[in-house]
């Protein structure tokens, strides 16, 4: 956006500028015109009094502002000749940064469609995010309801002291293993006796 806001700055300079630069290309063409006329004039001035054969030295004034006004008209042909060639360098200038600001946009456009596509991506990750957190703390709940099941089960046989403090779970899987091993025993023990 800051591009785009120094690129319109730049523009409205450039088109100001070429707005003055016609303004004063029409002030010279004007000029032209009216040294053109009193050039005109003049001639016709000459012409008339060389028909009516006046004094030689005003003919000779005549003929010097005559050759001055040729002078002044070529000046202003080649300023005016200037300004064209300034007007087509703007011209050219603007049509560039109208195509940068036009490029800028499209620019900030693309990069917005990116940013709200992945906002959206963001938010279904937070969203699957939440839903983990959620089936994981049931999971934990679940667990820790099933581990102090088999607590109570392991400890709660005959001969088993309950726990004074919180059990680990190798402590867990030993009690276990004791009871298992001393079942297997008595089972041993039944079977050598004959008892079905």
């Amino acid at each position: 956006t800051g591009a785009i806001s120094s690129l319109q700055r730049q523009l409205e300079i450039q088109e100001s500028q070429l707005r003055r630069t016609k303004s004063e290309k029409e002030m010279l063409q004007k000029k032209l015109r009216e040294q053109e006329n009193q050039l005109q004039a003049l001639s016709t001035k000459f012409c008339s009094l060389r028909e009516e054969q006046k004094d030689a030295e005003m003919m000779v004034a005549i003929e010097k502002e005559n050759c001055s006004l040729r002078q002044v008209v070529t000046e202003q042909e080649s300023k005016l000749a200037e300004q064209k060639q300034v007007i087509s360098e703007l011209q050219g200038t603007v049509s560039q940064l109208r195509a940068e600001v036009l490029t800028s946009r499209h620019h900030i456009h693309t990069q917005q469609r990116a940013q709200e596509a992945i906002q959206s991506q963001a938010e279904t990750l937070q969203h699957r995010e939440l839903q983990a957190r959620v089936a994981l703390e049931c999971i934990s709940s679940r667990f820790e309801r099933y581990r102090s099941k088999i607590i109570q089960a392991t400890f709660s046989t005959a001969g088993s002291k309950p726990p004074q403090a919180e059990v680990t779970d190798e402590e867990v899987l030993e009690a276990m293993q004791k009871i298992i091993n001393e079942r297997m025993e008595f089972h041993q023990m039944l079977k050598q006796k004959g008892v079905k």
